[in-house]
């Protein structure tokens, strides 16, 4: 699944081309791609309607328009490609944005997960999140009381989107590895030196990621590089950079985890 620095990076290529175009239609191939509001409504509520800008919130895009506001979410294996309008649909194109200037906003996902929204007010959808790890209101006094206030096992605590927006499982593991705790540590008992570490690494790696244009290991991350800079996340059996003992994988909370045995113990 994409995460925060993939589609930060999807969304600063996708602006210069989206900004300012007028939709002139919408083509829904697979009606359970929209999430709301109901097809016949989507197609005229979103006709006419000009993008005013692309941005993202966690790993949601946004697209606000002139009345309503486009989100769109890729879960597993979703993309979005600009196109020419003239072009044929593809297998597994799911909508199909005709825009000004003979150019489409496709919507393609292998897999069937993705969820695109039309909303009046999107705070509906954004509003269930959690705060965003690259904004002010992150701070390592925020982090170091809100794990106080649970009892949860660190990594699946930072999956979870209410809590913190936008981290998932490659960027949770290498910050994790960076501030050397245990992805079973159980949130409570983290000091304030340690969440201030854990606060640092977290922005670290994921300005690192924007700053690769993501982590590039499935059909869905196009041309990012932060794979090959990898510490922890798919380095089962290689050298830990930071003390040479073989990185181990292990399941947390059904997720494939990848940490150091050495440098981040259970303590």
């Amino acid at each position: 699944m994409p995460e925060l620095p993939e589609v930060e990076t999807i969304a600063r290529k996708l602006r210069p081309a989206l900004v300012g175009r007028t939709i002139l239609s919408a083509n829904l191939r697979w009606s359970r791609a929209l999430a709301a509001p109901s097809p016949k409504k989507f197609a005229q509520q979103i006709k006419g309607q000009k993008i005013l800008d692309v941005g993202r919130r966690a790993k949601y895009f946004i697209l606000p328009l002139s009345s309503f506001t486009l989100l769109i979410h890729l879960r597993m294996s979703g993309d979005l490609h600009i196109k020419p309008s003239t072009n044929q649909p593809g297998k597994h194109d799911r909508l199909i944005i005709k825009l000004s200037g003979n150019k489409s906003l496709t919507f393609n996902d292998t897999r069937k997960f993705g969820r695109v929204w039309l909303l009046a007010d999107p705070a509906e959808i954004l509003g269930k999140l959690g705060p965003e790890p690259l904004g002010k209101d992150f701070t390592p006094q925020w982090l170091y009381a809100a794990l106080q206030r649970r009892r949860r096992q660190l990594k699946p605590l930072l999956l979870d989107q209410s809590f913190l927006a936008g981290l998932g499982n490659i960027y949770a593991d290498e910050a994790l590895n960076i501030a050397k705790l245990h992805p079973r540590r159980e949130s409570s008992s983290v000091t304030a030196k340690q969440a201030e570490r854990l606060r640092d690494a977290i922005c670290k790696v994921l300005r690192e990621g924007i700053r690769r244009n993501g982590a590039s290991i499935d059909w869905v991350y196009r041309g990012g590089e932060f794979q090959n800079h990898f510490r922890a996340y798919d380095r089962e059996g290689k050298p830990c950079k930071n003390c040479g003992v073989k990185i181990i994988r292990v399941t947390v909370g059904q997720r494939g985890t990848h940490f150091c045995p050495n440098c981040q113990r259970l303590k």
